[in-house]
């Protein structure tokens, strides 16, 4: 058996998220979730859709999506072949983005 979870966290941070933001978070995430990272962080900005970022696990990944505009947003999609708990992610995210609201979904 393969053991297969994800986690998708959104939500409304207090400030402008920065690819530095999103490289630290990604980098903190791996500790938090237990995982081995195989390479650091990485981020791209779209002139259109603003940043996005990427890390790579021995179990898998996450992929982080944030917007400026209309609002200040973000959304996090971690997919891995190992164990973690989602309410820690959820806490953690809450706290690193200081958020005015947050929702999660595991499946």
């Amino acid at each position: 058996m393969i053991h297969r979870q994800r986690l998708v966290v959104e939500g409304y941070p207090t400030f402008v998220i920065t690819d530095e933001h999103i490289k630290d978070y990604l980098a903190k995430l791996s500790v938090v979730t237990d995982m081995i990272t195989l390479i650091e962080p990485v981020t791209h900005c779209s002139d259109l859709y603003g940043w996005a970022g990427w890390i790579h696990w021995e179990t898998s990944g996450a992929h982080f999506y944030s917007w400026e505009r209309p609002v200040s947003f973000f959304s996090v999609d971690i997919y891995t072949c190992k164990a973690f708990d989602p309410a820690k992610v959820v806490e953690f995210t809450e706290q690193y983005f200081r958020t005015t609201e947050i929702v999660a979904k595991g499946f």
